[in-house]
């Protein structure tokens, strides 16, 4: 397979390698971005994989919540004056409150009758980009509920109530005290914001994802040339630390910075008066997993020179 100058580019920026080793790694994997980020981290040379899919699409994500319940919902615009619209903002938010009888159903959602119109929320958007004259696209949304307890929600980058790049919600069961289970709620969505964690705990976590991490580090112990028992042994102490990572409630609490956020929950139980226990959490960053269009990078350069 032919390694284009836009394939090393795009490995480049998702793992800050230099061009050199990029190019090798694509040789050596026929082209599979995935496979060569993989063979640069088993060498050493790329420390974690950064996300080259994750673009920053324009556009506000939404929250919104009706006692035990809260939904959240991601609106994209093809720039970030589009989302400073006053008008924007205004459907952004009322959309995320409909969609707390959305069931998390986008295309749900977007049939739901919008608030004074007479014409659904679909057709609001498609109204609002004649009006703005920019392509809308309403992307994504969850709801969250408790039988008993809070739904806490966090937005980073707020540019009003409810409103901004990211939101987060987080479900505690519970039949403390709401008030101090809100706070507390607010405070892991706020590390959630911060840490990004893949799930609540390794029993949740993508089992795919597991076993790609234990390839990597397999390969990385047996080049170290030591004896299997003591490989094993790396491995499975690389492992306890990816949960250490990327699962919730092993993870160290931003806030303090020494409590694991697990112990965190544990800790307040005596404060709220009953057991508490995490049972969801959902995060929303605005225009993750969304994809670039890949230009020929080496076409880009000669044509800037005039040729």
């Amino acid at each position: 397979m032919e390694i284009t100058a836009a394939m090393v580019k795009q490995l480049r920026e998702a793992t800050g390698v230099g061009m050199m080793d990029c190019k090798k790694a694509l040789a050596e994997t026929n082209g599979d971005i995935d496979a060569a980020v993989d063979w640069l981290r088993t060498r050493g040379l790329a420390k974690a994989a950064k996300k080259a899919d994750r673009v920053a699409a324009e556009g506000l994500v939404g929250v919104a919540t009706d006692g035990t319940r809260s939904a959240i919902v991601e609106i994209n615009s093809e720039t970030d004056f589009v989302a400073r619209n006053e008008q924007f903002q205004t459907i952004v938010s009322d959309v995320a409150k409909l969609a707390l009888d959305s069931d998390g159903d986008v295309v749900k959602l977007g049939e739901m009758p919008y608030p004074g119109s007479g014409h659904s929320v679909s057709a609001e958007l498609t109204e609002a980009i004649a009006k703005i004259g920019e392509n809308m696209n309403l992307r994504r949304t969850e709801t969250v509920s408790v039988s008993d307890g809070v739904v806490s929600s966090y937005v980073h980058s707020a540019v009003k109530d409810g409103l901004g790049k990211i939101g987060i919600l987080v479900a505690l069961e519970s039949t403390g005290d709401k008030d101090k289970l809100n706070a507390l709620g607010r405070q892991i969505a706020m590390h959630i914001a911060a840490t990004n964690p893949l799930s609540i705990s390794p029993d949740d976590l993508d089992q795919a994802a597991v076993e790609r991490e234990r390839a990597i580090f397999s390969e990385q112990a047996r080049e170290s040339g030591k004896p299997a028992e003591i490989v094993e042994k790396m491995v499975e102490g690389r492992i306890r630390k990816y949960y250490e990572e990327v699962t919730l409630l092993a993870q160290t609490f931003v806030i303090d910075g020494e409590t694991k956020v697990g112990d965190v929950i544990k800790n307040a139980e005596k404060d709220a008066g009953a057991p508490i226990k995490l049972t969801r959490f959902v995060r929303y960053a605005l225009g993750e997993g969304i994809e670039k269009q890949e230009s020929d990078f080496a076409a880009e350069v000669a044509a800037t020179a005039g040729n």
